[in-house]
């Protein structure tokens, strides 16, 4: 006859294994099975108005490495530097201390915007998805429009000159010497970014950065 010890482990086992079954079918088995049918998007198609904006932000601040390592700012190059910028962000680790998931708890909206949802994630520049569990730094899933370029740039040169107690380190081979000179990656990681929560109605209104409204105002230069 099994002791009571053995019972109470043989009903502790049977409870987590039910626990994890139960897990398992709600955060993997349901959500396949309601967006089966939402397709994944591309790149090229999650493109939208605020990262273009962005994208000629960055030409008009650095037009010489822009031109060098860019050329035009269209929604195909657009499309084209994104991927380069996420692959960056994952090659240097930055999901290592940055999440990207603002979870429904600890007043956690309030701190980084709204929680997302399952389709926010369907689309090639999610993939891997990077929910992330630590936090030496803040959630970056509504990070875009929050800083300017300019702000970005530096932080990855020197980023204690921005934030002063920061733990994160330089990263200077996104430059071509200097701050003002973001090669290739650098452009596509500012990008990139600048891109996550573009499709937010929250997103910050672009007309208040200053280097486009001039162009703007000056068409000729």
């Amino acid at each position: 006859m099994m002791s009571v010890l053995e019972k109470r482990s043989a009903v502790l086992l049977g409870a987590g294994l039910g626990m994890f079954v139960l897990a398992f079918a709600s955060n993997a088995i349901v959500p396949l099975v309601m967006y089966r049918d939402l397709p994944e998007q591309t790149a090229l198609e999650v493109v939208n108005q605020n990262t273009l904006y962005q994208l000629e932000d960055l030409r008009l601040r650095y037009r010489e490495p822009f031109e060098q390592h860019v050329g035009q700012a269209t929604n195909e190059t657009c499309a084209e530097l994104l991927k380069t910028g996420r692959q960056v962000y994952v090659a240097e680790g930055c999901w290592h201390c940055h999440s990207q998931m603002v979870r429904p708890v600890s007043n956690e909206p309030l701190r980084w915007g709204p929680v997302p949802n399952s389709p926010e994630y369907q689309n090639e520049l999610q993939r891997p998805v990077m929910f992330g569990t630590r936090r030496v730094g803040p959630d970056l899933s509504r990070e875009g429009g929050r800083r300017s370029n300019d702000w970005h740039a530096v932080h990855f040169w020197q980023p204690n000159t921005v934030s002063p107690h920061t733990r994160m380190p330089r990263y200077p081979w996104l430059f071509d010497g200097s701050p003002d000179k973001p090669n290739r990656r650098g452009l596509g990681l500012i990008l990139y970014v600048q891109w996550l929560g573009s499709w937010l109605e929250s997103y910050p209104a672009y007309e208040d950065y200053v280097p486009l409204k001039q162009q703007l105002a000056n068409p000729a230069e």
